[in-house]
């Protein structure tokens, strides 16, 4: 009688995991859709870390983070001092540092990756596998895996305190993990134009270009 009950006890238990997968996969879905259903603009803070494989600290940044949906959007890092910007077409990465900015078209550049998920650009069923990462350090996790397999990310995760994001981690291909702890965070802020456009200073070194048109 005891095995009947252990046995059936583990039949309810699988059974129980195998149909509780789901409901989590789209309850993770539905903490990003309902993040990036009204959002329109974003402005935060932000403390970066890059770790190696091996847990290693790579690097510590902090600076601050706008979108406006769709595609624009601009980083700026004050320790290193970099600059990202797209204006939606085109995106410069400016190192000042090194005197240089890179160019590339947005398209190229943004598919698959994080931004293009908080730009609005590209349908995120079309781009991610999105799956329930538990949760730990008081938030819920969602999973998005791109469905791209030649893009630099294998994995994001988003940590939500409700329905507010509150981190991001990125793990690329040559097993470095970037964390994101987002502060001071507003929900569609009115942004000048000009904010997303970007003219390289004179004297710097330019590689690629903007797309045509």
């Amino acid at each position: 009688m005891t095995k009947r009950i252990v046995a059936c006890l583990s039949g309810i238990l699988w059974m129980a995991a195998v149909f509780a997968a789901p409901v989590d996969d789209a309850a993770a879905a539905l903490r990003v859709e309902a993040f990036l259903g009204q959002l329109s603009s974003l402005k935060a803070e932000f403390r970066q870390t890059v770790t190696d494989a091996r847990g290693r600290v790579l690097e510590r940044a902090e600076g601050t983070m706008a979108f406006a949906r769709p595609g624009r959007f601009r980083w700026d890092y004050r320790v290193p001092e970099q600059q990202i910007v797209s204006d939606g077409v085109t995106v410069w990465l400016y190192d000042v540092e090194l005197e240089q900015v890179t160019v590339r078209g947005a398209g190229e550049a943004l598919a698959g990756t994080p931004a293009m998920l908080l730009a609005g650009k590209g349908d995120l069923k079309d781009e991610f596998e999105i799956t329930d990462a538990g949760s730990q350090g008081g938030l819920d996790w969602s999973r998005l895996t791109p469905l791209r397999t030649d893009g630099d990310f294998r994995e994001v995760r988003l940590g939500f305190a409700g329905r507010d994001l509150r981190r991001m981690t990125f793990f690329d291909r040559l097993g470095q993990t970037t964390e994101l702890e987002l502060m001071q965070v507003e929900r569609n802020p009115r942004f000048d134009s000009s904010l997303f456009k970007f003219e390289p200073p004179p004297g710097v070194d330019v590689v690629g270009r903007a797309p045509a048109g």
